[in-house]
C-alpha cells in the first residue's frame, strides 16, 4: 500500500458508540441495591455522590480527570469515600442507590 492510499483509509470500531461522553455516562446510570454494591465497597471503589449534585456532572469531572473539581467536592463534603456505619446502614435499610461506574470508581447517590 503507498502512503496516499493510508491517507484516505478511514478505520472504525465495529460497535462503537458515537454517544458523546455526557450522553454515555446519562445512559451508563441505573438504580442498584445495596447487594449489588456491596463488593465494591470492599474494593474500596465507591464514591458517595451528595444529591445536591449532578451525577452525571461529577461522573463527567471523574472521566476527564479534573482533579481540582473532585477535590473541591470531597473538601466540601459533597462526596465522600464511604466507611464501615455507611455500608452497616445501607445493608439494615436495604438501600437503593442511583449509580454510575466510571471505572474504577462507582458513584453512587441515594434513592
Amino acid at each position: 500500500m503507498n502512503p496516499e492510499e493510508s491517507e484516505t483509509m478511514r478505520y472504525a470500531v465495529l460497535g462503537s458508540d458515537p454517544s458523546s461522553l455526557l450522553e454515555k455516562l446519562e445512559k451508563y446510570t441505573g438504580e442498584v441495591n445495596w447487594a449489588f454494591l456491596k463488593p465494591h465497597y470492599q474494593n474500596g471503589a465507591l464514591v458517595w455522590v451528595d444529591p445536591v449534585l449532578s451525577l452525571t456532572e461529577v461522573g463527567h469531572a471523574f472521566s476527564i480527570d479534573d482533579a481540582d473539581r473532585v477535590l473541591a467536592w470531597r473538601k466540601s463534603g459533597d462526596l465522600v469515600t464511604p466507611s464501615e456505619p455507611h455500608a452497616m446502614h445501607w445493608e439494615e435499610t436495604e438501600a437503593r442507590f442511583l449509580a454510575l461506574v466510571v471505572s474504577p470508581f462507582v458513584l453512587i447517590q441515594p434513592r
